[in-house]
């Protein structure tokens, strides 16, 4: 059976585990410096983000990291999903498609104007599944960052 459910506290361990697997799918494992503690600190206490875990007969099969961001052109919040992962066994059975129903109807009953994701150009099975649920990449718009120590450079 397929349930969904937001994470809690006492989850952290099983989101940084979440993360570090989508890490090693994205051959990124050495970019991960998230602990437990961080991730307590900001997505619990801080409250910066929200986890939503898909399960299967109760087990932790999946999960989508999101965060409100502001469209200034729409003039309201739109809800930005940085993480969907499923783990490798559970593909093919509706879970990520299930955790984007999930994201889609908190973002509609927010009063939300979108729901936004970036997906890795290599990642075609990802892309195809975007496609096939009616999502349109952006064209002609390019994701800039400031990060580690260009952002500490920049903000002095």
């Amino acid at each position: 059976m397929i349930d969904y459910r937001f994470a809690k506290t006492e989850d952290t361990e099983k989101i940084l585990f979440f993360i570090k697997a989508l890490a090693d799918y994205e051959k990124m494992s050495d970019d991960v410096v998230a602990t437990q503690d961080l991730l307590k600190e900001w997505i619990f206490e801080k409250k910066k983000a929200e986890v939503i875990f898909a399960l299967e007969n109760g087990k932790e099969v999946g999960f989508a990291l999101f965060f409100h961001n502001f469209s200034t052109f729409l003039g309201r919040a739109g809800l930005y999903l940085e993480d969907l992962f499923v783990l490798p066994e559970y593909r093919g059975k509706g879970y990520g498609k299930g955790l984007l129903k999930v994201l889609a109807d908190i973002a509609v009953k927010r009063g939300c104007g979108r729901l936004e994701w970036q997906c890795l150009d290599w990642n075609k099975p990802s892309l195809d599944f975007y496609l096939s649920l009616g999502a349109v990449p952006m064209e002609d718009w390019t994701l800039y960052r400031l990060a580690g120590n260009t952002l500490k450079n920049f903000s002095k």
